[in-house]
């Protein structure tokens, strides 16, 4: 069975915002996404980008508590599946899926993903990108990420 990927908005948008959104098709085929982070997103979706519902609507709504909407959906809908990856990046909302057992990745594991699989061809360029489009990366993380790639 094929493992389930699952996007916030962020991502997304962090994505379409340099012209990379088709990383994650090439990396996973398949993205699914609810209906409050297609909202979320405000574009119109490629074919490969699914809208799937959430069944358990009062978890979701236990997790707006604490997150947002698009966040608490897309926890909410992982918790549904078997086998299935989180792309999230802010910071609260991986915190509370690691706390569920939920596997994530982020806009960076993303684009370390995508430089290992050849499809990126300089990592500088592409952190420079990120940075431009209001991306907050650290210096130190910055430069980790240029030593290990």
């Amino acid at each position: 069975m094929n493992q389930i990927v699952i996007a916030d908005a962020s991502c997304l948008i962090v994505l379409q915002n340099i012209q990379r959104l088709n990383l994650l098709e090439s990396l996973f085929g398949e993205i699914f996404i609810t209906s409050v982070v297609e909202a979320e997103y405000g574009l119109s979706l490629p074919s490969w980008i699914k809208i799937e519902p959430v069944q358990d609507l009062t978890r979701q709504t236990l997790l707006e508590i604490n997150l947002d909407k698009g966040e608490a959906s897309s926890i909410a809908l992982c918790l549904e599946k078997t086998d299935c990856l989180l792309v999230i990046d802010e910071r609260k909302g991986r915190r509370i899926a690691k706390q569920l057992n939920l596997k994530i990745v982020g806009t960076l594991g993303i684009i370390i993903k995508a430089k290992e699989n050849g499809l990126i061809g300089s990592l500088p360029d592409v952190l420079t990108e990120l940075e431009n489009v209001g991306f907050h990366l650290s210096k130190n993380l910055k430069e980790k990420l240029l030593d290990e790639n």
